[in-house]
């Protein structure tokens, strides 16, 4: 157990500069920092969450196990006649009636158009928006800590704590934040704020939706927004039919307190309400007011949010419709859902509360990166028997079945070889690079996307478009993995056929997957907000 125990924790050495007085006054202190990184996956899948996966999968493919044993058996029938032979049976040594045959093709017609009614039908994503705010809210991290110098709010060590947060963050200069958080002495979590936060960014993101798609607000038969702070009365879907003027019957949504999975969650919902309502056209909207994450007090663990969240905004097409496949650019096949809120730990993880001083913001606990990991950990055996090759299906589900009837054997981490790697004994982890060509992990932090880096074998490359939102735009919350999609299209990558896989986690603690496949190749957009430094990126990152 202590083994178990030392294996999840790392190690830091912090310099915490020179000793400003005291019997050590102009020394260079250091001291060591320990902290949880991310469970090895591998090491500890919970075989319950194997056969999650697997029931999902034999329960729809059950259909397409049978139809090639029927052929089969009516081709080795038919097969074993000659064709005079076959002749002769079909029309000689049979006799029909006009009320027989006309018996049959009825039957048959039912049975075709009861099945295709029955089946649901697929979801296509014809377009989506992502949010680019005007420049002068631009912020750099030196900016960032003079403004929030200037506002008053904050003493030193506080400033100190969160320049240190920004400069391992991953993010860069250019990211965005609304200018009502650095006002001195000034409350920025006010409804007026709010709502002046919101309307801009989700009317900038659905204008030029509407307008890319060439679709009437009035034609949307589902409107699905999630904000998780920030929850007015009335909502924010109600802002959003009042400013278009949608038609009465609109099934709309509004979604708080999810996270920053909440844009997977809200595309399940909207799928759900596509499928049972037959609207044809759903919009989701995924943002979060940063003025409402935005904490002035000196509890270190509700700092964290201000060094990492930015404003962002998506708002995504999807339709049901058949005809919408010629203009859709992917089509949705799987979401995978796992929620940990059964867990204490797990339910308290990010968690919105009053320091001592009365003072409300977003506590994150010290926890976090360890129950994300488990979250993630059962997203993924999940998901891995939907969409994993048989081959490292076959591999993978080995190896846990070894796992499982033998745990004695290992118990412990396989001991090192002599070039460095791990013995035959170590777990195998699936190749998910053979799944999916596309990668678009939510952008939380640079540690975060190191560890999932680190868990899941992925290269450099597989990471690139969610490092390079990360550094642009910041951590923008559920819109994040869109954000890394508008990176992906800007760069030219998509190509039909190709599948992405679209991974986000948040409070609760929720882990969701969503899977995409591109029905045809998407050229780059004439409307991005990466047009203007999608060149720059990644060498960007390492200047």
């Amino acid at each position: 157990m202590a083994r178990e125990e030392q294996a999840l924790l790392s190690t830091e050495i912090v310099n915490r500069g020179v000793e400003p007085s005291g019997p050590d006054a102009g020394s260079p202190t250091f001291s060591v920092r320990v902290r949880r990184r991310l469970p090895d996956f591998l090491q500890s899948v919970n075989l319950k969450y194997v056969k999650l996966g697997y029931h999902y999968l034999l329960s729809h493919g059950v259909y397409l196990a049978t139809i090639p044993v029927i052929v089969l058996v009516c081709g080795a029938e038919v097969g074993s006649l000659s064709r005079d032979e076959l002749w002769r049976k079909v029309w000689d040594e049979a006799t029909y009636d006009l009320a027989t045959v006309l018996a049959f093709l009825a039957v048959l017609a039912f049975t075709i158009s009861v099945y295709i009614m029955s089946r649901p039908r697929p979801i296509y994503l014809i377009d989506f928006a992502t949010y680019k705010p005007a420049d002068e809210l631009k912020v750099s991290k030196a900016e960032f800590i003079d403004l929030a110098r200037k506002s008053g709010k904050f003493d030193e060590e506080s400033l100190a704590f969160q320049a240190r947060l920004l400069a391992k963050s991953g993010i860069g200069d250019e990211s965005y934040m609304p200018r009502c958080v650095f006002q001195p002495d000034a409350n920025c979590a006010t409804m007026k704020e709010g709502r002046a936060e919101a309307s801009a960014a989700m009317f900038a993101a659905l204008d030029e939706l509407f307008e890319k798609c060439h679709v009437r607000p009035k034609d949307v038969g589902v409107l699905v927004v999630n904000c998780s702070l920030f929850n007015p009365t009335p909502s924010l879907s109600a802002m959003i039919v009042n400013h278009y003027k949608m038609r009465g019957n609109i099934l709309s949504y509004n979604l708080g307190g999810t996270g920053c999975s909440a844009g997977v969650i809200s595309i399940d919902l909207a799928r759900d309400m596509l499928q049972a309502s037959g609207a044809g056209l759903a919009v989701v909207v995924s943002t979060e007011a940063v003025s409402f994450t935005w904490y002035a007090g000196k509890r270190r663990s509700m700092l964290i949010p201000n060094a990492f969240f930015r404003a962002g905004c998506a708002a995504v097409l999807l339709s049901n419709r058949r005809r919408d496949f010629r203009r859709a650019k992917y089509q949705l096949e799987h979401v995978v859902r796992t929620h940990k809120g059964a867990d204490d730990r797990s339910f308290r993880s990010v968690y919105q509360e009053e320091d001592e001083q009365r003072i409300k913001g977003l506590s994150i606990s010290r926890d976090l990166v360890e129950v994300g990991g488990h979250a993630l950990k059962t997203n993924i055996t999940t998901l891995g028997p939907l969409v994993l090759p048989f081959s490292e299906q076959l591999l993978f589900f080995a190896g846990v079945l070894f796992r499982h009837l033998y745990p004695s054997k290992t118990s412990t981490p396989p001991p090192p070889t002599a070039e460095g790697g791990t013995s035959a004994a170590a777990p195998y982890i699936p190749d998910f690079k053979r799944a999916f060509e596309h990668f678009c992990m939510h952008a939380a932090s640079r540690d975060v996307l190191e560890h999932l880096q680190s868990n899941l074998g992925l290269r450099d490359t597989d990471l690139e478009a969610s490092r390079a939102a990360l550094h642009r735009f910041g951590n923008t919350s559920s819109s994040s993995i869109w954000y890394e999609l508008a990176y992906l299209e800007a760069k030219g990558r998509v190509r039909r056929g190709d599948r992405v896989w679209q991974l986000a986690f948040g409070s609760g603690f929720k882990c969701n997957s969503a899977v995409w496949r591109a029905v045809r190749r998407v050229r780059r957009p004439s409307r991005s907000p990466w047009l203007d430094c999608v060149d720059q990126y990644p060498a960007r990152m390492d200047a």
